[in-house]
C-alpha cells in the first residue's frame, strides 16, 4: 500500500479574515484532533448511520450507487488493498460505487468546535480501479474520481469551505492521497457540515474508497527561543544555575491577534498552566532540574481554555546533561600507508566525539565524529561531547597510529638465454623488507635458469606487495639446412631471432648468406646476439663454375672443381662438343687446365658428368681465352 503526497484543495470563505486568500493546507500547527474517523475495524461489513448517506448499502457486491463500511476491497477487477490507517489489522474503509448521476454520497455533522477558530479538515482517497488498457472498452483510464468537499455551518445555510480533488485517475499499484480544506468557524458556532459530492457519473471507472476523515484547530507556527535564542538549554553538572525569558514567536500565518497561557512539564508529557502566565514572553525560576515549556495559543482569549479550540506552541526543553565518560579505544592501528581504516572509539548513546592533537588543549583537528582518519604516525585524543548541552569528559583517550611504508614493486618481463641463468631483483630499498619468492627462496636476489612465471612476495612490517616476474627463453639457433648457390653458402635456420652467423667463430654478421668462396669444407657458426651459446655445423662447400679463363692471368686460369675430394665417392668427366673425352677423375681432387694431351682447346663450351655419392650431375660450362 502507497502512500502519497498530500495534495491541496483551492477553496472559499464565506467571511473576511487575515486567511480569507488561503488557498493550500494550514500553513501552521495543528491541534488536538476534535474529530476522527477511520470507519473502525472488523471482518463484517458494517453501514453508515441513518442521513450519512444517500446511497444504497450492500450487503455483498457493491454495484453502482451503492456503499459499504468493510474491510475488503476484492471486487469486480479491483485493487485488493488494505485501509489507510496505520497498524490497522482488518481496518474499515467507505468502499463507494459511484451513482450513474452526479450528486452527494456523504453527509456528517461535525460538533464541539469553537466559534470564530480555523480548523482543517483532511480525508484519504483511493481510486479502486487498476489502470488496464485492456479494460472499460479499450479505453484503460475509465471514469475518473472526482470529488467536491464543501463545509457548511450547522444550519446548512452558509457555505464556509470547498474544494474540488480534480481527476484522481488509475495507477498501475494502490495509491492513497491526502485531500484537505481550511475554514473558519462563524460567531457562535460550535458545529459544521461536512459533504462530499460525486462530480462524475458512475459506469466504467469512479470506484474509491475513503479512509481518515479528521478535523483540527489550525494555528500559527511558534517557537520558543530562550534570551540567546535557543530552542533547548542543557547545563552540564555542575554548572550554575541557569534562568533565562523565554519567547513565543507566532509567524502570524494564520492568526491576527494572539493570546497565550504558558505550561510547565516534568516529563514532556503532563502539562499544567503556570498561573498568571500569560504574555507572550515568561522569565523562568532558577533551574536546577529538567522542565519542560509551552504555551497555548489562540486568537480569541475565550478559546484559550477549551483544548478544542488552542492551538500549542513549540515545547522548549532545559535539561541536565551529565558529564560523558572518555570515550572507550577500540584498538591502537598499525596500517600500511596505502591501506584506509579509521581510528575508532566507543561512546554512550546521546555522545559525540572530538579529536584533538594534544591530551589537553592542542588543535581540534575533527568534530562530532567517532572515526578518524589518520594519514601521519602519532598519537590522537578522543574527547568525548554531550550532543545535548556539549559537557566534555574530564580527560581525552589517546590513540596511537603508526603507519608502515608500503614497498613499490614493478612487475617485469626478462629473458634468459637457453642453457644459461639469470638473476631476478625484488628492487627495493626498505632494509627491514623481506622476501619470499614462490621458489621458497627468501633472498632480495635469486638465480634462475628456466622460463617462467616468478612472483615474490615484499613485506614491510606487514604491508606486503607482490612482485611478478616473467622471463622468457630466447631459444638458441636450430640449423635446417645449409645450402650452396654458386660460390655462396646459404644457412637457413627452422627458427627465427636475432641471430649473427660467422665463419671463424669471431666475425659475425647478421646476414645468414655468405658470399664468393671457394669450394671446401667450412664450419658455420650461428648464435643469438644477446646470448653467448654458439651453435656450428660443417658443410662442404661445392660448386661448378660456369666458365674459366686459362691465360695466366692468376684469375680462373684454371676450371677447378673445390671440394669434391671430401666427399665419399666421386667421379668427373669432361668431353667436348662432339662427345670426345678430354680428361676424367675419380675420388680425387679435379682441376684441369684447358689442354688435351699437351695442347690448349680452343675456347668453345664443354660438358661434364660429375658423380658424387652415387649423384649424378650433367651440364656444361665455357673455356674462353
Amino acid at each position: 500500500m502507497a502512500i502519497k503526497k498530500i495534495i491541496f484543495i483551492t477553496f472559499s470563505f464565506t467571511f473576511i479574515c487575515n486567511v480569507n486568500a488561503q488557498i493550500d493546507f494550514c500553513t501552521g500547527i495543528f491541534g488536538d484532533p476534535i474529530f476522527t474517523e477511520d470507519f473502525g475495524n472488523g471482518t463484517n461489513d458494517e453501514s453508515l448511520p441513518s442521513g450519512n448517506t444517500t446511497y444504497i448499502f450492500a450487503t455483498g457486491t457493491p454495484n453502482d450507487g451503492a456503499y459499504k463500511v468493510s474491510s475488503n476491497t476484492n471486487y469486480f477487477d479491483w485493487f485488493d488493498t488494505e485501509d489507510h490507517t496505520p497498524n490497522d489489522t482488518n481496518g474499515r474503509m467507505l468502499i463507494v460505487n459511484a451513482d450513474t448521476n452526479p450528486g452527494e454520497f456523504f453527509k456528517m455533522e461535525i460538533s464541539g468546535l469553537c466559534e470564530n477558530t480555523i480548523y482543517g479538515f483532511s480525508t484519504w482517497i483511493i481510486n479502486l480501479k487498476p489502470f488496464n488498457l485492456a479494460g472499460c472498452g479499450g479505453n484503460g483510464v475509465g471514469i475518473p474520481i472526482n470529488i467536491r468537499f464543501e463545509i457548511w455551518d450547522s444550519t446548512d445555510t452558509n457555505l464556509l469551505a470547498s474544494g474540488n480533488t480534480g481527476n484522481i485517475l488509475n495507477t498501475l499499484t494502490p495509491e492513497w492521497l491526502e485531500y484537505g480544506l481550511v475554514f473558519k468557524s462563524l460567531p457562535e458556532q460550535t458545529s459544521v457540515i461536512l459533504k462530499m459530492i460525486n462530480n462524475e457519473a458512475g459506469g466504467c471507472g469512479n470506484d474509491f474508497a475513503i479512509d481518515d476523515i479528521w478535523f483540527r484547530s489550525c494555528g500559527d507556527s511558534v517557537p520558543i527561543v530562550d534570551s540567546q535564542n535557543n530552542t533547548a538549554f542543557f547545563m552540564c553538572e555542575g554548572d550554575t544555575p541557569y534562568s533565562t525569558t523565554l519567547r513565543a514567536i507566532p509567524d502570524s500565518s494564520i492568526f491576527s491577534e494572539h493570546f497565550y497561557q504558558w505550561q510547565e512539564s516534568r516529563d514532556g508529557v503532563n502539562w499544567v498552566d503556570i498561573p498568571g502566565e500569560t504574555r507572550d514572553t515568561f522569565v523562568t525560576p532558577i533551574l536546577t532540574n529538567q522542565v519542560f515549556y509551552r504555551t497555548k495559543v489562540v486568537e480569541n482569549l475565550t478559546n484559550l481554555l477549551n483544548s478544542s479550540c488552542n492551538t500549542l506552541s513549540d515545547v522548549f526543553e532545559f535539561g541536565i546533561a551529565r558529564t560523558p565518560v572518555a570515550p572507550v579505544i577500540n584498538r591502537n592501528l598499525s596500517l600500511c600507508d596505502n591501506a584506509l581504516e579509521p581510528l575508532e572509539v566507543k561512546v554512550a548513546n546521546g555522545v559525540t566525539v572530538n579529536w584533538y592533537d594534544a591530551p589537553t588543549g592542542g588543535n581540534l583537528i575533527l568534530a562530532n565524529s567517532t572515526s578518524f582518519n589518520a594519514n601521519v604516525t602519532g598519537t590522537y585524543y578522543a574527547e568525548a561531547v554531550n550532543v545535548r548541552g556539549g559537557c566534555r569528559s574530564v580527560s581525552r583517550t589517546a590513540i596511537q597510529f603508526r603507519s608502515f611504508e608500503t614497498p613499490i614493486v614493478t612487475d617485469e618481463t626478462l629473458e634468459i638465454c637457453e642453457n644459461s641463468s639469470v638473476t631476478l631483483n625484488a628492487n627495493t630499498n626498505i632494509p627491514t623488507a623481506t622476501y619470499r619468492w614462490n621458489t621458497g627462496q627468501v633472498s632480495e636476489r635469486i638465480t634462475v635458469s628456466l622460463p617462467g612465471t616468478y612472483t615474490v612476495d615484499v613485506t614491510n612490517i606487514g604491508c606486503t606487495v607482490t612482485k611478478t616476474i616473467e622471463v622468457i627463453q630466447v631459444d638458441n639457433p636450430i640449423v635446417d639446412n645449409i645450402q650452396s648457390n654458386g660460390n655462396s653458402i646459404i644457412v637457413n635456420l627452422s627458427n627465427s631471432g636475432n641471430y649473427l652467423y660467422a665463419l671463424d667463430g669471431s666475425t659475425f654478421q647478421p646476414n645468414n648468406t655468405f658470399l664468393n668462396l671457394r669450394g671446401g669444407e667450412y664450419t658455420i657458426y650461428v648464435k643469438h646476439q644477446d646470448c653467448d651459446e654458439v651453435v656450428t655445423a660443417k658443410y662442404i662447400h661445392f660448386y661448378i663454375p660456369k666458365f674459366f679463363t686459362p691465360n695466366n692471368d692468376g684469375v680462373n686460369d684454371w676450371f677447378d672443381l673445390k671440394g669434391i675430394e671430401l666427399f665419399s665417392t666421386s667421379s668427373v668427366s669432361i668431353f667436348n662438343r662432339y662427345g670426345k673425352l678430354l680428361k676424367s677423375s675419380k675420388n680425387a681432387a679435379f682441376s684441369w687446365d684447358g689442354t688435351f694431351k699437351g695442347q690448349q682447346l680452343p675456347s668453345d663450351d664443354y660438358w661434364y658428368v660429375i658423380t658424387i655419392n652415387e649423384q649424378k650431375l650433367t651440364g656444361h660450362f665455357t673455356l674462353k681465352r
